[in-house]
């Protein structure tokens, strides 16, 4: 059987909502806003799963708290047996979670050349790259480029040629999993497909586990195997990618998955329009969070908040999910 390799659990995080003398006169409740509201799951070895929402709704802020880069307000995280929540040696985990950033050219020092770049990983960790050269350019080559790139710069390259250098990096010291923020952000779809192949090929050879941050859903079923939506710092439903695209159980994911575009010209779908706006954080709705978008809400939503019910593959938060039979 197949053992989780992060497990998460009643995660929060919060961000300061009030500073200088407002903070001190406030009371504790408004000093701060949750951006993550009690977050748990589990990501299994070698599985990709994928995180989708809304902006805002808390994706970044959930992988850069699994990798130590925010700290928790509440919950525990587990990588393997390691507990992440009691300050670990972050300095050993990040050599084995390594983490692709949304901007593929900015997160590349642009004063280091491609070979510096790829070759950084070893020279903060104490490894030592054997050949420094040969190994940037065998790095370079699983990434899809070729040796011709290594004197390059940052600024030389291209969206996705700077994303292949970023996976490139994420990889040089064979990490047991990838933090990917967005990999297809900004890219031409043509590139965007490149991409998802690197990826899915790099996950076949090295049975890499992937918790991919995006809001494209149309990469999903190629690179996927299950998907949490997210909503308003919350988990709103959690299950395999199929199911979740094809019969969505919570009211938002099926709006969420109604907006996407049908590449098909002659599929129909109808899509469901969400009354409102998304709320701040500073003023969460009472109950259910989105009961006041929801086409479905009744009374009680607003009174109760409800719970991450599992039910086979697949968990939605929701006191009347969509039938499974509609």
């Amino acid at each position: 059987m197949t053992q989780p390799i992060l497990k998460l659990r009643d995660v929060v995080v919060e961000f300061p909502a009030l500073r200088g003398l407002k903070a001190l006169m406030a009371p504790r409740d408004a000093r701060h806003v949750q951006a993550l509201n009690g977050i748990s799951l589990e990501v299994m070895r070698g599985e990709t799963l994928a995180i989708v929402g809304e902006s805002g709704s808390g994706k970044t802020t959930l992988a850069r708290a699994i990798n130590g880069l925010l700290p928790l307000a509440g919950g525990e995280i587990w990588f393997k047996d390691i507990a992440l929540h009691q300050r670990p040696d972050w300095h050993d985990i990040r050599r084995q979670m390594a983490m692709m950033f949304q901007d593929p050219v900015g997160s590349l020092s642009p004063r280091k050349t491609v070979r510096d770049l790829v070759l950084e990983p070893f020279a903060i960790h104490g490894r030592k790259a054997g050949n420094p050269t040969e190994t940037a350019a065998r790095l370079l080559e699983d990434a899809g480029l070729n040796a011709d790139f290594l004197n390059r710069y940052p600024h030389q390259l291209s969206g996705g040629q700077a994303r292949r250098v970023g996976v490139a990096r994420a990889l040089a010291l064979n990490p047991a999993v990838v933090l990917a923020d967005e990999p297809t952000a900004g890219l031409d779809v043509s590139v965007q497909g490149e991409i998802l192949n690197l990826l899915n090929a790099i996950k076949a050879e090295h049975g890499l586990t992937t918790v991919i941050i995006t809001h494209n859903l149309n990469i999903l079923r190629h690179i996927a195997d299950r998907i949490a939506v997210m909503y308003l710092g919350r988990i709103v439903e959690i299950g395999p990618v199929t199911q979740i695209m094809e019969a969505p159980r919570h009211p938002y994911t099926a709006a969420l998955m109604s907006a996407n575009p049908e590449p098909d010209p002659t599929t129909r779908r109808e899509r469901i329009i969400l009354s409102g706006e998304t709320p701040a954080l500073t003023s969460r709705p009472t109950g259910c969070e989105f009961h006041p978008r929801c086409p479905v809400a009744r009374d009680d939503c607003s009174a109760r908040v409800p719970e991450l019910t599992q039910s086979g593959p697949r968990a939605v938060s929701c006191h009347y999910p969509i039938s499974e039979n509609t």
